[in-house]
C-alpha cells in the first residue's frame, strides 16, 4: 500500500510546466562524408539540438532531446511548439499513451520524419523523469543486462580527414580505451576508399574491430563489388551500403556475404524500422531514438530485432544510446561522438573498449551553460511549480 500511495496517479501529480529550447552546437571544422563528395550535401558545420524540459507539479523533472544535421532544427522546434500544451495537466507516467497524444495533435503533417522526431524530445524527458523519480539510471529502469557496452568511435574516420590524420586519430581512440573505429568510405573514386581501409586495418592490426560506412553512396553493382573486396578486412560490418530505404537490396548484400551489413539510422519511425526487420535487411540494426520518436518506439524495435536475433548498434547521441543499448539482449555495440559533449555538464566514463553506463538516475545528464548560451529560440508553456 505504501507504494501504491506513492505513485503518481494516486499523488495526482501533473504535468505543470514545458520549455522547449532551439540550440545551435557550432562544429570546430566541417565535416564532410559520401554524401558530400557525391554532391548532395554540404559540408555539415553545426547540429541543432531541440532540448525538451518537463516538471510536474510535485516538482519532478526530465530532459530530453532530439536533434537535426544541416537542415529541419527550426521545424522541429515549431512542430513541437505547437503540440507541447497537450502535456500540460497529464500524468507524467502514461508515457506510451502521451506519445500517441502527441503523435496524433499532429499527424496532419505525418507520422514519421520531423514530426517524431519533434515528439522525441518530449518521449525521452519523460522517461528521463520516470527514472530519477525512481532513482534509478535509466538503463536499470528498462532492466539492464550489462553496466557497459562495446563502444567505436566514428568522428575521427570522417572523409575530409587526411590518411595520415586518420592514422593518428585511430592511434588516439585506442588510446582513450575505445574499443572500435569506423570509417567513412563511399568516394567517387571507389579505389581511395580500398587504400584508407587497408592502411587503417595495417595501422590496428588484424584483430582490432573495424567498420566502415558508405553512407547510402553506392549503387547495387559497386555495392556487390565493395562488399566482395572488403571480406578481405575482416570488417565487423558494412554499414549503410545502399539508400536507406532499399530492403531488398540491403537484404540480398546480406545474406550474400560474410562480412555483416548494418543500417537503419536514417529510418524515422517504428514502422519503417519494422519493414527493415521484416525484409531481413541487415545483421545489424542501428535505430536511433531521436530519429524514430524517442526511447518508447526504440524500445518497439528492439523488441522486433531481438525477436528477429538481430544484432543492435544504435546511431549517435551516445548519452542516450548507451543506457538503451545497455538494456538489449544480445551484446550492442554503441557509437562513441564526443560532439555532444558540450551540451551537458557531465561526461560518459570509457574504459577496455567499453562505454561505462552512468550511475546517475535518469539519463544522468544536465544542460549545461553553454548549451543555454547556443539556445537561438526558447519557449515555455504552463506553470512552473
Amino acid at each position: 500500500m505504501a507504494l501504491a500511495r506513492n505513485s503518481a496517479t494516486t499523488q495526482g501529480d501533473r504535468i505543470a510546466w514545458v520549455r522547449l529550447s532551439s540550440t545551435f552546437l557550432p562544429l570546430a571544422n566541417p565535416i564532410s562524408d559520401a554524401k558530400v563528395l557525391t554532391g548532395r550535401q554540404k559540408p555539415m558545420t553545426e547540429i541543432a539540438i531541440l532540448f525538451a524540459e518537463i516538471e510536474t507539479a510535485d516538482g519532478h523533472q526530465g530532459l530530453g532531446f532530439s536533434y537535426s544535421k544541416r537542415a529541419g532544427g527550426p521545424g522541429q522546434f515549431a512542430h513541437a511548439k505547437e503540440i507541447a500544451s497537450a502535456l500540460i495537466g497529464e500524468d507524467p507516467s502514461d508515457i506510451a499513451r502521451l506519445w500517441d497524444k502527441l503523435c496524433w495533435a499532429g499527424a496532419s503533417v505525418g507520422r514519421s520524419g520531423l514530426s517524431t522526431q519533434a515528439i522525441g524530445a518530449f518521449d525521452v524527458a519523460l522517461w528521463d523523469l520516470k527514472a530519477k523519480r525512481a532513482g534509478l539510471p535509466l538503463a536499470k529502469l528498462l532492466g539492464a543486462y550489462r553496466d557497459s557496452v562495446r563502444c567505436y568511435n566514428t568522428s575521427g574516420g570522417f572523409l575530409h580527414t587526411p590518411l595520415e590524420q586518420l592514422l593518428v586519430n585511430t592511434s588516439a581512440s585506442r588510446e582513450k580505451g575505445i574499443g572500435g573505429i569506423k570509417l567513412k568510405v563511399g568516394q567517387p573514386d571507389c579505389a581511395l576508399d580500398i587504400k584508407r581501409v587497408e592502411a587503417v586495418r595495417k595501422h590496428l592490426g588484424d584483430d582490432f574491430p573495424l567498420m566502415v560506412d558508405a553512407n547510402q553512396q553506392w549503387d547495387r553493382p559497386t555495392a556487390q563489388r565493395m562488399c566482395r573486396i572488403f571480406e578481405q578486412f575482416n570488417l565487423i560490418w558494412i554499414e549503410e551500403p545502399l539508400d536507406a530505404y532499399d530492403n531488398e537490396g540491403h537484404a540480398a548484400l546480406a545474406a550474400q556475404f560474410d562480412t555483416p551489413i548494418a543500417t537503419g539510422e536514417m529510418l524515422t519511425s517504428a514502422a519503417e524500422v519494422a519493414e527493415l526487420i521484416r525484409h531481413r535487411a541487415a545483421d545489424y540494426i542501428m535505430p536511433d531514438a531521436p530519429r524514430v520518436g524517442g526511447i518508447t518506439p526504440f524500445l518497439k524495435v528492439a523488441g522486433l530485432a531481438d525477436h528477429a536475433g538481430l544484432m543492435l548498434a544504435p546511431h549517435f547521441a551516445m548519452e542516450l544510446h548507451v543506457h538503451l543499448a545497455a538494456a538489449y539482449p544480445r551484446e550492442p555495440w554503441v557509437e562513441h561522438f564526443e560532439w555532444l559533449e558540450p551540451l551537458f555538464n557531465e561526461r560518459l566514463e570509457i574504459a577496455n573498449g567499453r562505454m561505462l553506463v552512468p550511475g546517475r538516475p535518469g539519463l544522468g545528464v544536465s544542460m549545461s551553460d553553454q548549451a543555454r548560451a547556443w539556445t537561438r529560440e526558447q519557449t515555455e508553456v504552463g506553470v512552473r511549480p
